[in-house]
């Protein structure tokens, strides 16, 4: 699961990248607002936090430009020391979703972290997506199970149903899950197309829907 961090101390964005490495997070940090920009346009993340007085473009800044792509929905924790009523005020009014107060304890920023993503994604590790044909899939821990017996997923896999289902219902092109899943890296579509061969084999070919030209899906009931 994949975050992306803006912060431009170097102490800070330091210690709080590791701590969310070692809870299992993965971690996109930069030190200004334009480099963070362009992660968010290529990428795909779980969540955004976001700084508000860094360099080049600040936070504010940031969430205007996100919000005006018109598709993004990620959910967004603005970390910062200016807490008055009216920066907390522009925040909001932006589309902030959480305010974290500078300084604060790690595990204070835990709690947010997942309190944000349980309340955006509607899961958490004891709630799970219920998919067709008696799969469910818990989104945080990656746990996916049929009729309560566990498929042995790796970590790769467990990467590329989470993003499938976090943009359920909609095909996604394999050169986006290059980008998303793989994070860029240089891998032969048919090797991407043998990982969901290999998800098929542990589930059913309609596990993973795929459509000439469109790309792959996953399918979750409202």
């Amino acid at each position: 699961m994949k975050i992306l961090l803006l912060e431009d101390d170097y102490n800070y964005n330091e210690s709080i990248t590791e701590y969310l490495e070692e809870l299992g997070f993965q971690v996109d940090s930069f030190y200004d607002g334009e480099e963070a920009l362009d992660a968010i346009v290529e990428n795909s993340y779980y969540l955004l936090i976001l700084d508000i007085k860094v360099p080049k473009l600040n936070g504010h800044e940031l969430i205007k430009a996100i919000k005006e792509m018109g598709d993004n929905n990620t959910p967004i924790l603005i970390m910062t020391s200016l807490v008055d009523i009216d920066n907390m005020t522009i925040g909001y009014e932006l589309g902030c979703d959480d305010y974290l107060k500078k300084p604060f304890e790690l595990k204070e920023l835990e709690l947010r972290v997942n309190q944000l993503i349980k309340s955006k994604y509607n899961t958490d590790k004891d709630s799970s997506y219920k998919l067709k044909n008696g799969y469910t899939f818990e989104f945080i821990s990656g746990v996916l199970k049929k009729d309560d017996k566990d498929i042995e997923l790796t970590s790769k896999e467990i990467e590329l149903v989470r993003f499938l289902i976090k943009n359920a219902n909609c095909y996604c092109e394999i050169e986006t899950l290059r980008e998303n899943v793989w994070e860029g890296k240089e891998i032969h579509y048919a090797d991407i197309r043998m990982y969901i061969s290999k998800i098929r084999v542990k589930t059913n070919k309609e596990f993973i829907l795929s459509s000439r030209g469109l790309g792959y899906k996953i399918e979750v009931p409202s």
